[in-house]
């Protein structure tokens, strides 16, 4: 995500380092390069021009030229201005009302349906919320289908119409339809078009009058850059949306779109989406943005991410099993399992400061346990429950049905183990007491 801008800024600050002093010459030579950044990753000139000015007058107002660490205090003021061009603070989703109404719209293959999906999963898994999908796209032959999968996918109810050719009609009945069956929050899916056209705004804008919605959301692909912005402005215009839902955000390595929308609508970035899976629809939060733009990672996602997979019964057991050498592979894949739950693993790397560099140019895919897995599903029952008992014989078994080596098992295997042992150390405070007391004694002992 953001990969070149991110590329491409570090290069930027490379110019103050090295440098013996740092004056208003060099910092507006970083600055220039800023600008280049971000005309580059797609950011409007008027925006790049008034956000590195903006830079240059706080830096030099805060005396940065004689600060102990000036290369830090001005990427401090860089990343604070990156989240302010942003939106500054993350917004949510107003679901007020009975039942909340949130229309959405945007251009045909901008993700909008499956997006759809996706706040319904996240409105039922995060808020609580029961939720009503309203199908109002008739003209495109498979939208409705495409919407009912969806709505199967996150276990939600779709109101359909087939016969009926009035968009407001089916957006009026569903709302009625969802007060007598108890929903307290209606998701409506508008059509799409190729492009932005006046029929098009006619038809979004007259839904919105007859249902009033509380909240009118934006989807649009990151990855078109400029389009994307210029799109979400032709929209606001007519329909005046209260916030953004930016898709494809995973494969947007320049982030243009992300770095301009606020700015050119005056509109918040609610959502991203940044994967195919109905879970993959995100809060944006600017700062974290920011700092994941500058390298600075972004760890309080990651452990929002693990705390939303902890389980603290199966934590407790876990525990107890390791302070019993009983860990064993049915928890080790039920581990992995929850790891997966959590996103893409690069994706996840990449929020531990210093990773989304070091993993440049690494494929890690969503498989990346596919190998492991086959492995340990090799394997039967009582060999996953006792690894001990995994002799040659077995071990063969194993490499032949997974499609793997015997090295492969015998490398997972040792792994493993290694695991077991650190769990365990980690556990007995008392050897670990043993273990840091051994790494002074190394040192030379303390100092008399």
């Amino acid at each position: 995500m953001f990969e070149s801008l991110s590329e491409k800024l570090e290069r930027s600050f490379k110019l103050l380092k090295g440098q013996g002093q740092i004056t208003e010459i060099n910092v507006a030579e970083t600055m220039k390069e800023i600008r280049r950044s971000l005309l580059d990753a797609d950011v409007n000139y008027k925006i790049a021009k008034d956000f590195t000015d903006t830079v240059k007058q706080k830096a030099l107002g805060q005396n940065v030229l004689t600060a102990v660490s000036p290369g830090q205090l001005l990427i401090k003021i860089t990343r604070d201005q990156l989240a302010e061009l942003m939106g500054g603070e993350s917004e949510p989703i107003n679901i007020t009302g009975k039942p909340a109404i949130i229309l959405m719209a945007g251009l045909q293959g901008s993700g909008k349906t499956t997006h759809t999906g996706k706040l319904a999963q996240y409105l039922k898994n995060k808020k609580g919320r029961s939720v009503l999908l309203t199908a109002c796209d008739v003209y495109r032959p498979a939208a409705i289908d495409q919407l009912e999968v969806v709505g199967k996918q996150v276990g939600a109810e779709v109101y359909t119409e087939r016969d009926n050719k009035n968009p407001v009609e089916i957006a009026k009945n569903a709302i009625q339809h969802a007060r007598s069956k108890g929903y307290n929050t209606v998701i409506v899916d508008t059509a799409g078009r190729l492009a932005v056209d006046a029929e098009m705004m006619d038809e979004i804008e007259a839904i919105k009058k007859a249902i009033d919605p509380s909240e009118t959301l934006f989807v649009v692909d990151s990855m078109t850059g400029q389009d994307a912005v210029n799109t979400a402005k032709a929209f606001n215009e007519r329909i005046n949306f209260d916030g953004v839902i930016l898709t494809k955000l995973d494969g947007d390595t320049r982030g243009g779109a992300a770095l301009s929308i606020r700015s050119v609508v005056e509109k918040p970035i609610k959502f991203v989406g940044l994967g195919e899976k109905m879970d993959a629809l995100d809060v944006f939060h600017p700062n974290r943005m920011a700092d994941r733009i500058l390298g600075m990672g972004d760890i309080v996602s990651l452990v929002e991410k693990a705390q939303e997979q902890y389980n603290e019964e199966e934590a407790k057991r876990i525990q107890k099993k390791i302070a019993k050498n009983k860990f064993d592979f049915n928890d080790f894949i039920g581990q992995i399992q929850q790891i997966k739950k959590m996103g893409n693993v690069k994706d996840l790397m990449g929020m531990i400061p210093g990773m989304g560099k070091a993993l440049k140019g690494v494929d890690i895919d969503d498989d990346a346990f596919k190998g492991i897995e086959a492995i340990i599903q090799s394997m039967t029952n009582y060999e996953r429950e006792n690894p001990h008992v995994i002799n040659g014989t077995r071990r063969q078994r194993i490499a032949s049905g997974s499609g793997s080596s015997v090295n492969e098992v015998n490398r997972l295997l040792k792994q493993f183990e290694d695991m077991r042992k650190m769990m365990r150390m980690m556990n007995d405070k008392s050897k670990m007491t043993q273990m840091m007391s051994a790494m002074k004694g190394a040192q030379g002992g303390p100092r008399r």
